[in-house]
């Protein structure tokens, strides 16, 4: 397992949170996903060998929010 912290911005309020969250567990191989309003953050444990950082941000974007 590997973790990273994006840095993710236009969340806000809590349904951004949701939203943000529900799209990082939505990518193959995520096993958490702790999203944060208040420090813009995101951060995500998952298995390398089925997910890439690239993956993870796509998953953001695809949600309509930006990684910083």
């Amino acid at each position: 397992m590997e973790r990273t912290t994006l840095t993710v911005t236009g969340m806000t309020c809590g349904h951004c949170v949701n939203t943000v969250t529900e799209a990082l567990k939505g990518v193959a191989g995520v096993k958490v996903a702790k999203v944060t309003l208040e420090t813009e953050r995101a951060e995500v444990t998952y298995d390398p060998a089925q997910a890439s950082e690239n993956d993870l941000k796509a998953a953001v974007t695809a949600a309509g929010y930006t990684v910083a």
